[in-house]
């Protein structure tokens, strides 16, 4: 198996909290001498330091992302819709570039199961062994633990620490670009305050954080020529559901790899 997951932690991470603590030129501040009662009163450093935070505390979040660009190769997660935590626990579906295919996901403590489908066994597994094993392991997971090299990979995903990690790594640097504050919008139903500016490779990024209530970070956005990424976070601190599959829907990590020896 040769599955890169590790970047779709990494994209996910760049794209979840382009951060900087910086503001715009002027300040961003709105009516200077008003009284600042909301998250939209506020300048765009004020905004986005808010937004950073929630998310650095966060204890989980649901995470949806959609990569558009044109260089995702069917290695490479397209779409992540998952519900992860701070203890590496996850539930939720990849989806890989091209014919990568896709597969279920789901991590509690160092348990990982995963239900592929046909097209991801064919791209994973060369020559007719893929086949062999869309059809032998159909609707069926993979049950393993992390020391399993594929389970691994996968479950690097599901580790919300990372992802913060990440986030606070990627916006503590001097060289930030500049965000600009715009006008209150709406996204998915909610009021959002668009925070815009650029990315050290010079694509537009766009950060939409809540204008009421906490001023957690909505969506994230970033596109230019041959890029276009969306992330999208909801339900914060909202527990990871726990339901795992049966045993008599699930197949043993060594179990497959026999079985596959033999096909």
């Amino acid at each position: 198996m040769r599955l890169r997951t590790a970047g779709a932690v990494c994209g996910a991470a760049a794209l979840a909290l382009l951060v900087p603590a910086c503001s715009d030129d002027d300040g961003g501040k709105g009516d200077k001498g008003g009284k600042k009662d909301g998250t939209a009163d506020q300048s765009a450093r004020e905004i986005s330091d808010r937004a950073k935070q929630e998310l650095l505390d966060a204890k989980s979040v649901h995470l949806t992302l959609s990569d558009k660009s044109r260089d995702v190769e069917k290695d490479d997660p397209a779409a992540m819709d998952l519900a992860l935590d701070r203890d590496g626990n996850c539930a939720g579906t990849l989806r890989f570039g091209g014919t990568g295919g896709s597969a279920e996901l789901i991590k509690r403590g160092d348990k990982v199961w995963m239900k592929p489908d046909d097209k991801f066994w064919k791209n994973q597994v060369p020559g007719g062994q893929g086949a062999a094993a869309a059809e032998l392991f159909k609707g069926r997971y993979i049950h393993g633990s992390t020391n399993d090299d594929m389970l691994k990979g996968l479950a690097e995903v599901c580790d919300l620490k990372e992802l913060q990690k990440s986030v606070s790594d990627d916006s503590d640097g001097d060289d930030a670009k500049d965000l600009k504050k715009g006008k209150v919008t709406t996204v998915d139903g909610t009021r959002v305050v668009p925070l815009t500016g650029k990315d050290d490779d010079g694509n537009d990024t766009t950060l939409y954080v809540a204008a009421e209530g906490r001023p957690y970070l909505i969506r994230a956005t970033e596109k230019s020529t041959g890029t276009d990424k969306t992330t999208t976070l909801t339900d914060y601190d909202k527990p990871v559901p726990t339901k795992t599959p049966p045993a008599s829907e699930s197949v043993d990590m060594n179990k497959l790899q026999e079985e596959l020896r033999q096909t």
